[in-house]
């Protein structure tokens, strides 16, 4: 009898294995890698590794509740699918592989517009399930406004700007096997750059979707989005990934989500690997965790099927965590349940699997 999926995948840490078995040396490190000296992914996971628990006991956990709501749709767990640039280099089916298993699961997903097959072909994989629709600028305003139009058309709950690309970053990883890809994503970067408020602004007077700003690093602006009424502050440092030697994003998000003070829905994201680091974040004040490499390693081992069964396990550790706290429902964490702590282990992309033993590879 062939292995089923749930026998073959019990931990996280064996997505991550079968990808690397899966993908090919240039397209494993683009996604594991960061910007320069990498100081920015390491501090993702060291902020999260610098955090512990203070549980509380004899609460009734008899019965759990991991459910969220975002934009008026319900998520099963309060995690979102990152956007990913090039997810087909994964896995052919790319962008649309994951909007089924984002929907088979019950989670939303926002699409990057550096992954095929687009924006309409993925919406009809999503379904009824939340989407989000993610822009990098290539274009002027009639192009941009040409987007807005094709996903308020197809079904989009809410649209995205990332805003912490106005130039892109040094990967080293690439750079040093001459990854061509790198060179490709340069084109249109000007029209990125020149991104402003202001232009922000001409977009909110036409189009009545939800916007979200993703790539909010600081409490200053946070104000500003709350100024230019933007829906959602999506804290992010693009996974380490752009800007080096930068705070990891759960250092950021309690100011940043006092600063919003409820007027805002707050997403974070950045080396968010286990359901431990997502109660983590809700308890900080994060609506909901968006989560890029680690279903990106489903992806690549498992299509789809990998992505939903990855999820069945982040929700079984997110579940137990609540338990273990003694928290019944998201509703009831807060700041208390959490502590400073001295990190035990070294950070790094793989830090949060300890028992992950990948061969060492050179350049």
């Amino acid at each position: 009898m062939p292995e089923s999926i749930a026998d073959r995948f019990q931990t996280l840490h064996e997505f991550i294995k079968a990808a690397r078995v899966n993908l090919d040396r240039n397209v494993w490190d683009y996604l594991i890698g960061g910007a320069e000296t990498e100081t920015t992914l390491a501090r993702n996971r060291m902020a999260l590794d610098s955090l512990a628990f203070r549980p509380r006991v004899l609460c009734d956990v008899s019965q759990i509740d991991c459910t969220a709501t975002l934009f008026g749709k319900p998520l099963r767990i309060p995690v979102l699918l990152a956007p990913i640039g090039s997810l087909e280099s994964f896995e052919p089916g790319g962008a649309a592989t994951v909007a089924q298993a984002s929907r088979t699961f019950g989670l939303g997903m926002l699409l990057s517009s550096a992954s095929q097959p687009g924006l309409e072909e993925t919406a009809g994989q999503a379904g009824d399930s939340l989407k989000i629709f993610q822009l990098y600028v290539r274009g002027d305003d009639s192009w941009v406004e040409d987007y807005f139009r094709r996903a308020i058309d197809a079904g989009y709950d809410a649209f995205c700007f990332t805003v912490d690309t106005a130039l892109y970053s040094r990967r080293e990883r690439d750079i040093t096997k001459r990854y061509s890809r790198r060179r490709a994503r340069r084109t249109g970067m000007d029209f990125q750059a020149g991104l402003s408020w202001s232009q922000l602004d001409r977009y909110r007077a036409k189009f009545t979707i939800p916007f979200i700003v993703k790539g909010i690093a600081t409490v200053e602006d946070t104000r500003l989005a709350l100024d230019h009424g933007i829906d959602a502050i999506y804290v992010s440092n693009h996974g380490g990934r752009q800007l080096d030697h930068g705070l990891g994003t759960i250092d950021l998000l309690p100011e940043i989500v006092a600063a919003a003070g409820g007027r805002a829905r707050i997403i974070v994201d950045g080396g968010f690997y286990r359901g431990t680091d997502v109660v983590k974040a809700i308890a900080l004040g994060a609506d909901a965790v968006g989560i890029g490499r680690l279903y990106a390693y489903g992806l690549a081992a498992a299509a789809s099927a990998g992505i939903v069964r990855l999820l069945e396990i982040l929700e079984d550790e997110i579940r137990i965590c609540l338990g273990l706290l003694g928290v019944p429902r998201l509703a009831a964490l807060d700041q208390s349940y959490l502590c400073a702590a001295k990190p035990v282990t070294t950070p790094g992309v793989h830090s949060a699997f300890p028992l992950l033993d990948l061969p060492r590879e050179r350049y």
